[in-house]
């Protein structure tokens, strides 16, 4: 099974294709990925036994600090990084091709906002620009790019600044489709400083506090963005270190998932077992565009998966809930 071919199939990804792709890209993992070689072997688990997704073990997400996951040999041109605001180690995403990485994003977004020229891209990123690694800085530079305007940039902590800039778009191009990306806790800084009639702006908030506020729930945190900017609804993205894949919501904090993404819910208790949907669960997710690493990942989220796809996170898994699949941290 070659590589080339299986990129290709991912690039055009249906639903009608997912789960004999899927397969295909386990038996490639099976095969070419040494810890997770190792992982099935631990288990127990011969690739011939896996004939369906509910089938695949999926790798608990803490190896990503554990090990340089790689399937196959290769240089990584890039290495993305977590922001390790819990204190913990942070992940360690190896990059095989950047440009990979930036197409499966785009293409992912554009999925369901359209094409990225007809924006114009603002990002208030301030957590993730004061660090090197992040696959979201490199997400959001590339989106700013891909626009056919240079009204788009990146914004610190210069709040003043982006009204302003918020102000001279409304005049300037009142019919541009305008994005604002910001990590939540500065969304929120902005809301109580300066509210203001954005309902024209399409606000997606990302990454949570950071450590910088106090965690609220995402209802109350869109609730607080709605009422200062005017806004019916309050746009989410879902994405992380190990994810080359995103997931976004278009309002109410319920998740749609890329095509090249697939999430599933398994038993906190027993990590083998997977959920019913509308079941609270921890997510277990299927990336394809992951081919280079690893594709089948246990987060320590917990959330609820239903039957068209969608999802909506609920929490974080508590270290004391973790049972059974770690069988490789130590």
């Amino acid at each position: 099974m070659h590589r080339s071919s299986l990129l290709e199939r991912i690039k055009t990804v249906k639903d009608q294709d997912f789960t004999a792709l899927t397969l295909d890209i386990f038996c490639y993992q099976a095969e070419n990925n040494p810890v997770y070689r190792k992982f099935l072997q631990l288990l127990g688990i011969k690739q011939a036994q896996v004939q369906r997704i509910e089938d695949i073990p999926f790798l608990p997400i803490e190896l990503f600090k554990k090990y340089e996951l790689q399937s196959a040999v290769w240089e990584p041109q890039q290495m993305f990084t977590s922001s390790g605001t819990t204190g913990d180690s942070t992940s360690r995403h190896l990059v095989r091709d950047t440009v990979w990485y930036l197409e499966n994003a785009r293409r992912g977004f554009e999925h369901f906002y359209g094409d990225l020229k007809d924006y114009i891209v603002l990002a208030l990123l301030p957590a993730y620009l004061e660090r090197k690694g992040s696959s979201l800085i490199l997400m959001a530079q590339d989106f700013i790019e891909q626009s056919q305007t240079s009204l788009g940039g990146f914004f610190l902590y210069n709040q003043e600044e982006l009204i302003r800039h918020l102000q001279h778009i409304q005049q300037a191009a009142p019919a541009a489709k305008v994005l604002l990306l910001g990590v939540s806790f500065a969304l929120l800084d902005l809301a109580e400083a300066h509210p203001l009639d954005l309902h024209k702006v399409i606000i997606m908030e990302t990454g949570g506090m950071k450590g910088r506020r106090e965690e609220i729930t995402r209802s109350e945190l869109h609730q607080q963005l709605k009422t200062a900017f005017q806004q019916e609804h309050i746009h989410s993205e879902y994405g992380m270190t190990e994810l080359f894949s995103q997931a976004y919501s278009p309002g109410e904090g319920l998740f749609f998932p890329a095509p090249t993404m697939r999430v599933l819910t398994r038993e906190i208790t027993d990590p083998l077992h997977l959920q019913a949907y509308e079941r609270t669960g921890a997510l277990n997710i299927i990336d394809l565009a992951n081919l280079d690493t690893i594709s089948f990942i246990a987060t320590e989220d917990l959330g609820k998966v239903y039957a068209d796809g969608s999802f909506e996170i609920l929490g974080r898994l508590d270290a004391s809930d973790v049972r059974g699949c770690n069988l490789m941290v130590v």
